[in-house]
């Protein structure tokens, strides 16, 4: 009995006057070892290019014909498989003409695939070889925003006398002979039999883990957004926390904080470092799982283990540590948790001066769950915790 598929395969296509890119790619994906079968299948496109696609793959069956002729999973092109391109004013584009068209196709190309990729158990198989260039390029870096590790983008590559051919859509499992244009300008009949269709896999930085998923938000937003990330990621300076010798140091800064406040900055720290639930994944991003309510700080048991950092600090003193357990017998009041994490940010603000890093190094708050949860976003790679207890 086969196994269970992995994901659904979802093809996504932009396409113009050259439908043939459809069935080649189909054809090429589906020769592969393993092979690739197409659950789903979309086109973006204009409405000129859909009464070519319509006339071409279906009332000439090229598409029938392929699945046919190598017993491949039934696929249909219908209604909800075109995605037509409009203009500022929702009218449908028979072609993209002018600056204002060009934005437009790229907001509807980007909101598509970024609502494709929120699909769960989904392979998205994108494929710029068709349409204008420009729906080509919004096409490769929609799927830069939002794609996932799953997803692909290719490029099709076709025998020089067979591209672009009108009569060619497929290598057919039997001879057939079209008239191809040769190099030296002259035409020949050739066995279309024998053409080399090769499906190129394009690599691509992946976005997708970045807080971009919102399909009414335009392209340029998008990209603004993805470029705060990124500027933001590269931003983000080394945090060395030396127990032994109580510093903090954040890039070249070095942050004053005094015994306690180190102690409980160590707390949110080692969230990230010591108990990641998502230990597998190299980038923290705008990840949250980690973060914790003021409450789960404010128990005895979270004292007592913050307490293990607050002996390494007052290393050769252990009656500092008997004095903080005595201070808070049941566990650091909220009150008071919520004043040392103040004047935390408040020190790390006032000794930093860069907003950007205060950002990523303050103890913040993340109220997308029931209750507010604390944490650091600062990238767990970029934590380097010095003499600290296990």
């Amino acid at each position: 009995m086969p196994s269970p598929k992995q994901f659904r395969e979802v093809l996504i296509f932009v396409a113009g006057a050259t439908p043939q890119i459809i069935t080649e790619t189909i054809y090429a994906l589906a020769m592969q070892n393993p092979p690739i079968y197409a659950d789903e299948l979309y086109v973006i496109t204009t409405s000129a290019g859909r009464e070519v696609i319509n006339r071409r793959l279906l009332d000439d069956q090229y598409l029938q014909r392929l699945c046919d002729e190598y017993s491949l999973p039934p696929l249909k092109l219908e209604e909800h498989s075109f995605v037509i391109l409009s203009d500022p004013h929702a009218r449908q584009l028979e072609d993209i003409r002018s600056a204002s068209d060009n934005e437009s196709a790229g907001d509807q190309i980007s909101s598509f695939i970024c609502l494709k990729t929120q699909e769960k158990g989904t392979r998205l198989h994108c494929s710029l070889a068709g349409g204008r260039k420009t729906m080509s390029f919004y096409l490769g870096s929609a799927l830069q925003l939002f794609g996932r590790p799953q997803d692909k983008l290719y490029h099709i590559l076709v025998s020089p006398e067979f591209e672009a051919n009108p009569a060619f859509f497929y290598p057919p499992a039997q001879d057939s002979f079209i008239e191809c244009r040769m190099q030296d300008g002259g035409k020949q009949a050739l066995n279309a039999r024998s053409a080399k269709v090769e499906l190129a896999e394009l690599p691509f930085v992946r976005l997708g883990g970045l807080p971009l998923q919102e399909p009414t938000v335009s392209y340029r937003d998008m990209v603004l957004a993805g470029q705060r990330e990124v500027d933001s990621a590269t931003h983000q300076p080394l945090l060395q926390v030396s127990l032994a010798d109580r510093t903090l140091r954040i890039g070249d800064t070095l942050v004053e904080l005094i015994p306690v406040q180190l102690m409980l900055y160590l707390a949110f720290l080692r969230q990230k470092t010591d108990y990641c639930k998502y230990a597998d994944r190299d980038y923290c991003r705008d990840c949250s799982g980690c973060y914790e309510t003021i409450v789960d700080f404010a128990s005895r048991e979270a004292l007592e283990v913050m307490a293990r950092d607050y002996a390494l600090i007052y290393a050769g003193n252990p009656g500092r540590v008997d004095d903080l357990l005595e201070k808070w017998p049941e566990g650091i009041e909220v009150p008071a948790l919520r004043a040392i994490i103040s004047k935390i940010n408040r020190a790390i603000r006032e000794q930093l001066l860069d907003e950007i890093l205060v950002t990523l190094c303050t103890v913040t708050t993340d109220r997308k769950y029931a209750g507010s949860r604390y944490g650091v976003k600062l990238e767990k790679a970029k934590i380097q915790l010095v003499g600290g207890a296990s």
